[in-house]
């Protein structure tokens, strides 16, 4: 019970609450289907199937509340590169850049908020984010799922499920810290934005 409720709670943050832009989705569905993979693992791989694109929906639902909620002028001073990066998206896709942007990981967060800041039709959204979630969330996991059977990796597919998931949390923190450094240093530079003027 423990590794599903880690596994849901990383896709529900990292599909639409702003702080877990960071968080490796990816690396973390394919490692838990390789790991469902293994029987001594005692992990179910029709759990992670339709818990997955359920976690990942209502995380984007939050999101898109939360971009209706703060608005645009908010995401544009806290989130301008991503949020322009993901209209880039909106401009090219329209309405699919919700199932598009989850194979991107800072896309997949903040589609939905930005969603929500333009007021996206909600039937539109929730059709869009329904879909992103079944071929992504399950996709990853049954393809982990079924990369067990390629020889040596079956035998081995706990460890290396716990292993991509650690080293991809730890590479994401760590990513996020020097963000924030980054930030940090620029704002000791120009505290009161000099530069700028």
């Amino acid at each position: 019970m423990t590794l599903y409720a880690i596994l849901f709670a990383v896709i529900f943050v990292e599909s639409g609450v702003l702080v877990g832009f960071w968080l490796p989705g990816d690396t973390v569905l394919f490692g838990a289907g390789l790991v469902a993979a293994d029987p001594s693992a005692d992990v179910s791989i029709l759990v992670l199937a339709f818990g997955v694109p359920v976690a990942a929906s209502l995380g984007a639902v939050v999101g898109y509340a939360t971009g209706r909620h703060l608005g645009r002028p908010y995401l544009e001073r806290r989130h301008a590169g991503a949020l322009v990066r993901t209209e880039d998206f909106y401009q090219r896709f329209g309405a699919a850049t919700l199932i598009a942007a989850r194979f991107v990981p800072w896309a997949r967060t903040f589609a939905p908020v930005l969603a929500g800041a333009v007021s996206m039709p909600r039937h539109r959204f929730g059709a869009a984010v329904i879909a992103g979630a079944v071929i992504w969330g399950t996709g990853l996991v049954l393809l982990g799922y079924a990369a067990s059977a390629v020889p040596g990796l079956r035998d081995a597919a706990v460890w290396i499920g716990v292993v991509v998931i650690v080293v991809s949390v730890l590479a994401g923190a760590g990513g996020e810290l020097m963000r924030r450094r980054v930030a940090r240093s620029r704002s000791v530079e120009d505290p009161a934005g000099t530069s700028a003027g």
